[in-house]
């Protein structure tokens, strides 16, 4: 039957987020009249409530089962409010569900969403006897389950929330719309509702904008030491000013802006400079900050500690140049008593102190080889009478060192032992071999530099003057003499010859020119070994060695050939191309004695200021003394030499100076400290200067 019910102005709820704000929903009151119930939930409060007495509402719940069991139907007790249940009202609750008829109690938290569910479900199983029954699970048991939900639930959620929420500027209707389709918002909001979702939702923001404003201030807390480097790295200017007095310092400087910017609100953190990525200049608010004090007191201290480094280091110099102990050559090991102290060790590692005595000992070093250098000099009269290999035995060694071993500047080098005596051997061989190689000065040697400043003004002909040197008929021939001794000439001779075609044509670079060879063996004194004859001018000569004898036969001839043309007006002999060649010398395979041939013929040819050729490898064969290769090689150098001296004698001005001869000697020692230019600048300016045809560039 029906029963008739009355709810006067009650309300309807049929969401959780109804709770408390009702005004924000559509308000539906219960309906008055009779309706079909098929059963009773009978409600007790366990809660304790203001102005309120349990055993009053125990005894109204008890009158009102009186009148829901005359109509027969299934009843079921909750307890209500059982997060903020009294322990004795809930027994008290149970005691009385016992007495009437043993009625099923539910314990629920409607605030909690425990057990609401359940309530229902065991009414609903009572009305239904055909489904089964429903277990009824104690409050506290029920409590923790809810919790585990929820705390999945919540886990799922805020996954979701961190996967599509990137930027602290996303806003929750935005991102609601986005999710309102994933289930586990929909999970989440029907365990906790929407408002709890929306704050996790707020405070995952809020971390972000939070990470957000940490990593800018990391970013602007690492500039910071920069921006002092560059505006106020004097210590003078800053070492008694207050953190106030150095702000105002700051904005002095021309490049402040280039560095800080001011805000008009601050703190910089709550404008929306923290989302100028493109402007990355420091909040001048942020050196208001504790952290900035903090980098401000460590720039102050790195450079008081660079300032007392730098006066360490002064004064470590100091004592190295001031102590009688430092000389060159002296170990660290052995150095280090005497001019370390406690300051040092506290200021610097010694791996510093160690690199500046390096350095200091290398300038000493250098500073006394220098004064050795002069020293060897004004004893030059030692070094006479040497061989000419310039390899003074070891009683020569032992005089030389007897007379210099009393002089300071011999006892400055005496744990440099072995460089002193290369410095003296070294000295020897300059003396003999007086080369820009072999130069104390090297490679600032006064004859590289001249050499260098000559090729570098020298103006090589013009291609149109150079073609017209080619057409001249005079350059198809070349005069070659051969100087060698023991053979050496006549078997060279034969060798070209047998190279050369039936008319003595010999080809280089696709050209056929006739070649004229004069081999010379004897003394060049004697006309029939004249290196020049009424019907031979010669263009060069080869000179061949392969022995210690035959270099000097080579050296002697050569010199005796100059001396003859000295002051007569064609003496073009003096200036005659020259090639030192050194040649198999058969059955003798010792490689030590190559060697050593090799570097005397490179000593004489800088002597001479000719061209060296390396020798001819083993591999030509018996019967060749240099290859086919070489020979072309010192061919076509005389062709370029015969087209410079065309060069000159073309142009009709300088041709009329051709008779004159102007010798000029400058001495210049190396290490003066004026320049080359000033001295040579006159004559290069000149427009009738030209190279030197005498196979030395340092010449005009």
């Amino acid at each position: 039957a029906a029963t008739k019910l009355a709810s006067a102005e009650k309300l309807m709820y049929f969401c959780t987020d109804q709770l408390g704000l009702e005004q924000d929903f559509e308000q539906k009151q219960m309906p008055d009249g009779k309706l079909l119930v098929d059963g009773f939930l009978l409600c007790i409060d366990v809660s304790r409530g203001m102005n309120r007495n349990f055993d009053d509402q125990l005894k109204f719940v008890s009158n009102l089962y009186n009148q829901l069991a005359k109509t027969k139907k299934p009843i079921v007790v909750v307890l209500t409010k059982c997060d903020e249940g009294v322990e004795r009202y809930i027994r008290d609750a149970h005691t009385f569900a016992l007495s009437k008829k043993n009625l099923q109690v539910v314990e629920t938290s409607a605030r909690s969403n425990v057990n609401i569910d359940l309530a229902f479900s065991t009414l609903v199983q009572l009305i239904d006897k055909s489904r089964g029954k429903t277990k009824i699970i104690p409050y506290f048991e029920a409590l923790k389950q809810q919790s585990q939900q929820i705390a999945a639930a919540k886990d799922k959620y805020e996954w979701l929330v961190s996967r599509i929420v990137k930027n602290h500027n996303e806003t929750w209707s935005n991102v609601s719309r986005k999710m309102q389709s994933s289930p586990e918002y929909q999970d989440y909001v029907y365990l906790e509702g929407t408002q709890k979702a929306k704050k996790l939702f707020l405070q995952h923001v809020h971390r972000l904008k939070q990470e957000h404003i940490e990593r800018r201030r990391k970013m602007y807390l690492a500039m910071l030491p920069q921006a002092f480097e560059a505006l106020i790295p004097d210590l003078d200017e800053i070492d008694h000013l207050s953190c106030i007095k150095v702000e105002k310092l700051l904005e002095t400087k021309p490049d402040f802006l280039k560095w800080f910017i001011v805000l008009e609100e601050t703190p910089w953190d709550a404008t929306s400079h923290i989302d100028n990525t493109e402007n990355e200049r420091i909040p001048f608010d942020l050196m208001e900050t504790q952290p900035a004090e903090q980098l401000y007191e460590a720039h102050l201290e790195k450079l008081r500690n660079e300032r007392k480094r730098a006066e360490m280091r002064r004064a470590f110099k100091e004592n190295l140049e001031t102590s009688p102990f430092i000389t060159p050559g002296k170990p660290w090991e052995e150095a280090r008593s005497f001019i370390m102290n406690e300051d040092f060790y506290m200021w610097l590692e010694e791996s510093i102190y160690m690199d500046i005595y390096s350095k200091h000992q290398k300038q000493i070093i250098e500073k006394a080889k220098e004064e050795f250098q002069e020293l060897l000099l004004e004893y030059s009269e030692l070094f006479y009478e040497l061989e000419l290999d310039a390899k003074p035995s070891k009683e020569k060694m032992g005089v030389i060192q007897d007379v210099l071993g009393e002089e300071q500047r011999f006892k400055a080098l005496q744990k440099l032992q072995a460089e002193r005596d290369a410095l003296i051997l070294k000295h020897i061989h300059f003396v003999y071999h007086p080369t820009k190689e072999t130069c104390p000065s090297c490679p600032v040697c006064i004859d590289s530099k001249i050499e260098h400043l000559i090729s570098s003004r020298f103006i090589r002909p013009s291609e149109r003057n150079q073609k017209n040197l080619l057409s001249d008929s005079n350059i198809d021939r070349i005069n070659l003499v051969i100087l060698g001794k023991d053979g050496l000439a006549r078997e060279l001779a034969n060798e070209i010859r047998a190279l050369c075609t039936n008319d003595d044509k010999y080809v280089i670079e696709g050209k056929m020119y006739e070649l004229s060879l004069r081999p010379i063996e004897g003394n060049v004194r004697l006309p029939v070994n004249s290196f020049q004859t009424p019907t031979f001018q010669p263009h060069g000569c080869l000179c061949l060695y392969n022995s210690k004898e035959s270099l000097s036969y080579v050296v002697e001839s050569i010199e005796k050939s100059r001396e003859s043309t000295i002051g007569r007006r064609d003496n073009h002999l003096v200036h005659l191309p020259l090639t030192l060649i050194l040649v198999n010398k058969r059955g003798d395979t010792s490689g030590e004695t190559l060697h050593s041939l090799i570097q005397q013929g490179q000593q004489i040819a800088s002597k001479l200021q000719c061209v060296f050729l390396d020798p001819a490898s083993a591999g030509i064969g018996y019967g060749r003394n240099i290859n086919e290769k070489q020979i072309s090689q010192v061919l076509k150098g005389l062709l370029d030499s015969k087209r410079n001296l065309n060069l000159i004698s073309s142009t009709s001005s300088i041709k009329d100076l051709a008779d004159v001869d102007l010798r000029i000697v400058m001495c210049l020692m190396c290490g003066d400290p004026f320049s080359a230019d000033d001295i040579l600048l006159p004559i290069l300016q000149s427009q009738t200067y030209r190279p030197s045809q005498c196979g030395s560039s340092s010449s005009v």
